[in-house]
Formats: structure tokens, C-alpha cells, sequence
């Protein structure tokens, strides 16, 4: 469906701190969001703690152990360089697997990040595969979903990992397992950013935005993703453990010589300056609200600190200016260009032919309960964490 342009009075969720920037919101008589509804049913059915959180995660292990016992490898993890990504390659050699760590190199690899990769991987001895992206035809990619005026500059990057590691896994036979999870990102509003698996709407923005053929970029059939996704081979590894994100990066700290960005996702130039400076002065989206409400609802931060920590920047001025003047010059953008750029009429996911009817359609949903139903029981006991 396409997002609500009502101008209704400005309003923020009595329990969160996400509020009426999310065009889609809407309010219970107790001024609870849909979005901390969906958290708490969302993380009631698929989040698991404490010995049963162990006892399942056993399981998993054991499975991809037993499948994998004369594989190179027996799984695949991303590799970002954060927070999240760093502790899901501790824990896998923890669990006794033997991973492949993949990275994508899109060309905005902060220093920090590519330092925490190598650390963290050089401590846990993991094999790295690295993709080095083309950077004309990604630079091509990224110039033309900002043309296309919509909040989703950062779907290029995501679609391209999540497919390299899906056709790694399936080249080495093995499941991904990944560092996202339900705790601490169950806040995350549609029209502030969608079409992350589906390739007709990035191709339909590069068809009419674009210059270069993308020849080499990573990409599968939106079918592919679905039906991967389903399958059993796509586990969130940390909805399985007590997962504090401080007390992960003090741990990781002490322990793996890792190193705090200071916010989610700045080990990406790019994902720092879009989030912290595009997507707020274009379209009013501040992506800190998604981040602190899904910790004051697992409770890591109250939501008057929250409050508090949005009252700051983003990130430091002097930092966003110098990573204002690296991307124009990565983008052979001139100022008056990047100015134009951002004073582009406003667009969504929804402008362009896409497939996000597939999400809502009955047809979708028949076949998704059909391929449930022939799931091998074991794949389904391995989805399920049963």
C-alpha cells in the first residue's frame, strides 16, 4: 500500500520515541504505536532466551555441523565490521562451526571498519571472501536512487549482500547465519525505506536515472529471496541469545580489540552521512528513532534518555561536512548539483514499477503456506529453532 500524506498534528508514541515523521503510524487509545505492537508480538514469537535460547541454539549448531561435516565450510556469516556482525563471528566459532566471512566493499569502507574486520577475523582465524564492487556502475547505482528523490539511497548496498551471500551459501551447500535480530531492530517503518530483495524496483530506478549497464552487480529474482528466506537457510543468530548491544561492544572491546563507531551503521561513510544528514534534511526521517525505540522496548535505554540522545546531532558537524566533501567528490558532484539533488520534489518506493504487490497478494501468501507445508520437516525444525 502506498504511505498515508495526511498532515495531521505532529504526535509521538507514549511508550517509544518513534512518532507521526513515519507517515504510516497510528496510535492505540493509550498512545502505544502500531510499530511497539508489532516489536512485542514479533519478539513473543520468534525471540528465545535463556536455557530454551540455548537449548535451540545447540540444536541449530548441531544440524549445520552434522550437514556440513565434509564442506570447506559449514556456513556463511556478513561481515560489516559493526557491532552486530563482529559478535555473530564470535559466536559461531563459540558454537564449534567453521564459517566463510563475507564482506562487500561497495568503496565506502571507513578505515575503522576495514581495521575491525581484519581484527576480529584475524583473532577468530575465519576465512574472509571479500567482493570488490565496480565502482563506476555502483557509483551509477547509488547517484541514480538519489535523482530518483526516495528515502531508499542504502537498498543498492543491502540487495548486493544479502545476494552474494545467499549465492555463496548456495555454491557451498551451506545456510547464512546473520547478525540481524529482533531486539534491537523491530522499529522499522515502511516508507522510510523499502524494496531492500526486490530487483524490478532498483532496476526500474537505474533505467531511468542511470548512465552504465550493470554488468557485474550481485542481484537475484525477488521469488529467489522469498523463497530462500523460507527455507530454513536463513537463521538470525542472535534472536537466539540474551543479546545486550552495550554489553556486546564492551565485551567486544575487551576481549577482540574491536572498536565503537559511536552509532548503528557508521562503519559506512555513506550509511553515516545518508542517515545522519540526508535522510533527516530531505525528508525528515532521523533513522535514531527506529534504533533507541527498539532498546527502550527491550529495555537497554529509558525513553527519557532517548529523548535526551535526540536532542544531539546525528553525528558530530565537523564529521558530516568532511563526509559531505568526500561523497561529492567519490560522485564528481559539484555543490550546486548535491543542493539540487536534495531540493528534488519527494518520491517513495511506490513511484516506481516494483513488487511490492507481492507482499499483500492472497497469491503470495497461498504458495508461501503450500511451500511451508513441503518443507522437510528438518529444514522446518532448523527455520522454526525447534
Amino acid at each position: 500500500m502506498k504511505p498515508t500524506t495526511d498532515d495531521r498534528k505532529y504526535q509521538i508514541c507514549t511508550r517509544c520515541v518513534m512518532d507521526t515523521t513515519d507517515p504510516d503510524i497510528v496510535f492505540d487509545e493509550n498512545g502505544v504505536c502500531n510499530h511497539c505492537h508489532a516489536y512485542d508480538q514479533s519478539v513473543a514469537q520468534g525471540l528465545f532466551s535463556g536455557d530454551e535460547g540455548k537449548r535451540k541454539l545447540e540444536e541449530i549448531a548441531d544440524k549445520i555441523k552434522t550437514d556440513g561435516k565434509k564442506k570447506e565450510y559449514d556456513c556463511i556469516i556478513g561481515v560489516s565490521g559493526g557491532v552486530d556482525s563482529s559478535f555473530v563471528a564470535y559466536e559461531v566459532k563459540e558454537l564449534g562451526l567453521r564459517p566463510l566471512a563475507v564482506h562487500l566493499d561497495n568503496g565506502w569502507d571507513s578505515e575503522l571498519a576495514v581495521k575491525n574486520i581484519e581484527q576480529i577475523l584475524n583473532y577468530l582465524k575465519i576465512p574472509l571472501y571479500t567482493h570488490v564492487m565496480d565502482w563506476e556502475e555502483f557509483k551509477d547505482l547509488q547517484l541514480s536512487f538519489l535523482k530518483a528523490s526516495t528515502p531508499d539511497s542504502e537498498i543498492p548496498s543491502d540487495h548486493a549482500i544479502f545476494s552474494l551471500m545467499i549465492q555463496l551459501a548456495k555454491k557451498y551447500n551451506v545456510p547464512v547465519l546473520t547478525g540481524m535480530n529482533l531486539k534491537t531492530e523491530g522499529h522499522l517503518p515502511r516508507a522510510w525505506s523499502q524494496g531492500h530483495t526486490d530487483w524490478r524496483y532498483i532496476k526500474n530506478v537505474h533505467k531511468q536515472f542511470g548512465k552504465t549497464e550493470l554488468k557485474t552487480f550481485p542481484h537475484l529474482h525477488i521469488w529467489t529471496f522469498l523463497l530462500y528466506f523460507q527455507s530454513g537457510n536463513w537463521i538470525h543468530l542472535l534472536n537466539y541469545i540474551d543479546y545486550n548491544k552495550e554489553n556486546t561492544k564492551k565485551f567486544l572491546i575487551d576481549v577482540l580489540g574491536w572498536r565503537d563507531y559511536g552509532w548503528k551503521h557508521h562503519e559506512s561513510i555513506y550509511t553515516r552521512f545518508y542517515q545522519g544528514y540526508i535522510l533527516p534534511k530531505k525528508f525528515g526521517y532521523d533513522k535514531r528513532k527506529t534504533h533507541l525505540s527498539s532498546l527502550i522496548c527491550s529495555g537497554e535505554i529509558s525513553r527519557e534518555n532517548a529523548l535526551e540522545e535526540l536532542k544531539k546531532e546525528p553525528y558530530p558537524i565537523e564529521t558530516q561536512n568532511a563526509d559531505k566533501e568526500y561523497l561529492l567528490k567519490k560522485f564528481d558532484l559539484s555543490e550546486s548539483e548535491f543542493e539540487e539533488i536534495m531540493n528534488l520534489p519527494k518520491k517513495s518506493y511506490w513511484d516506481f514499477p516494483n513488487y511490492g504487490f507481492i507482499y499483500n497478494d492472497f497469491i503470495y501468501k497461498m504458495l508461501r503456506t503450500v511451500y511451508k507445508s513441503v518443507v522437510p520437516k528438518k529444514q522446518s525444525k532448523i527455520r522454526k529453532g525447534t
